[in-house]
């Protein structure tokens, strides 16, 4: 049994192509600044994948048996780096309805498991 546990989060664009292809490039390989890519591996994150259809965006992230969302996002708002990353990542997402207010990605229910079947 793997020691990993995957975590999923949904948020949607700005219905705007030239801001969807600016969020696009800002992910790119080696876009996204070295100081948010390090706090990320440093918090327990082993990885983190963001998936895009239309607007809706899914980030699949992949933690160990350590990670703590709630040390995760202390160690965040104590970052500066982290903070401008979010602050400029937050000019491109679209919370989705219901979201509760000052958040924009949120948490995904898994519902089914192949690995549970018969």
């Amino acid at each position: 049994m793997s020691d990993t546990r995957r975590l999923c989060f949904t948020v949607d664009l700005r219905d705007d192509p030239e801001l969807m292809a600016r969020y696009k490039a800002w992910h790119g390989p080696g876009a996204v600044p070295k100081p948010v890519v390090d706090a990320i591996r440093k918090d327990g994150i082993r990885d983190l994948e963001i998936w895009l259809h239309g607007t809706r965006m899914v980030l699949i992230m992949e933690v160990g048996p350590d990670f703590d969302p709630v040390a995760k996002a202390a160690s965040d708002t104590a970052n500066p780096d982290v903070l401008e990353w979010e602050r400029l990542m937050g000019t491109f997402q679209q919370p989705l309805p219901g979201t509760p207010a000052g958040q924009t990605w949120v948490a995904m229910e898994r519902i089914h498991s192949l690995r549970e079947q018969a």
